[in-house]
Parts: structure tokens; C-alpha cells; sequence
């Protein structure tokens, strides 16, 4: 073997390591994506928990506001919809958009049906109904904080997806842009 085909040969080794070593490293970071999926999606779904039973509990004590009941029951419906969507593969941008928009429309339902409730501070003692309040408010807190870490995580697999020259793998093998919420 000559000296220029060891040389070839030496280089090419270090960029078949460089591809494995960049590889596994976007897999990694792509793997912290859906870790941090997880809990988004955990804590939608207990959240979600928390709108029908609240919905039925303050019904009948809401009358003439069905229509913010029924915006309620179909904004946590568009969630639980965006969030199957994004599920299989949430590094997918489009569908963490649908879930942003999804998640605007139930902002605006819950606050509107919790301000109603503020206005019949009876209702929102109730025994009935103070459970489910609660449950929905503590959801909040909770939802903000594991979205944080989700979009932290989507921060540092479109970063290292988007470097020098590691986003020349990353059509090659399929990696795209993840979306934040």
C-alpha cells in the first residue's frame, strides 16, 4: 500500500467515525425529545382527565353557558387529537404546530369557563365541583413545566441537527427540524 492510499484510507476512516459518532448523537438527542414527550403527554392526558367530569359537574349550575361548556369539551378534544398525531414521532414540526394551536384554543376555552365559575363562587365550592377546579388548575402548573423541557430538549436536537457538518447527515438519514410548543 502506498502512502497515498493509506492516507485515503485514514481519512475515510475518520469520516465513517465522525458519521457514526454525529449519528448517535442526533439519535440521542432525538430519543431526549420523546422522553420529554412522555411527560407532555402524561400530563395532558391528566389534564384532559379533568375537563369532562368538571364539564358535568357544573352543567346543570351554568345555565345558558353551554356554548363555553361545549368550546371547553371541543378545544380538549383538538388536544387529545393534535397530541395522537404527535405521539409516534414527536420531533415531526407540523404536528407540534397543530398541537400549539390546539393548545391556544384550550387556554382561551378553560379560562373562560373558570371565569364563569369565579362569578358563581356558590358553584365553584361546591363539593362536586372544587375537585375538579383544582384539578385543572394544578395541571397548568405542571403542563408549563414539562413543556419547558420538551422545548428544551427540541432546542438541543435542532442545534446539533442544524451544525456544521453534522446537517449534511441529516437528510441523509432523515433527521428534520423538530417543532416547540
Amino acid at each position: 500500500m502506498t502512502g497515498g492510499q493509506m492516507a485515503a484510507l485514514a481519512v475515510a476512516a475518520v469520516l465513517v467515525f465522525w458519521m457514526v459518532g454525529a449519528y448517535n448523537r442526533l439519535v440521542g438527542l432525538r430519543n431526549k425529545v420523546g422522553a420529554a414527550w412522555q411527560q407532555v403527554d402524561e400530563a395532558l392526558q391528566r389534564r384532559g382527565e379533568a375537563v369532562a367530569p368538571l364539564v358535568a359537574a357544573v352543567r346543570d349550575g351554568l345555565v345558558g353557558e353551554g356554548a363555553a361548556l361545549d368550546a371547553l369539551l371541543t378545544a380538549q378534544a383538538q388536544v387529545a387529537a393534535a397530541a395522537d398525531g404527535l405521539r409516534p414521532r414527536p420531533v415531526i414540526a407540523d404536528a407540534a404546530q397543530v398541537l400549539v394551536r390546539a393548545e391556544a384554543l384550550m387556554a382561551a376555552a378553560s379560562a373562560r369557563v373558570l371565569a364563569l365559575l369565579d362569578l358563581q363562587a356558590e358553584l365553584r365550592a361546591s363539593d362536586a365541583v372544587a375537585p375538579h377546579v383544582q384539578a385543572l388548575r394544578d395541571a397548568e402548573p405542571r403542563l408549563a413545566f414539562v413543556r419547558q423541557l420538551f422545548n428544551d430538549a427540541v432546542q438541543a436536537y435542532n442545534d446539533a441537527a442544524r451544525q456544521w457538518p453534522t446537517r449534511l447527515l441529516t437528510r441523509l438519514f432523515g433527521f428534520g427540524t423538530a417543532g416547540r410548543l
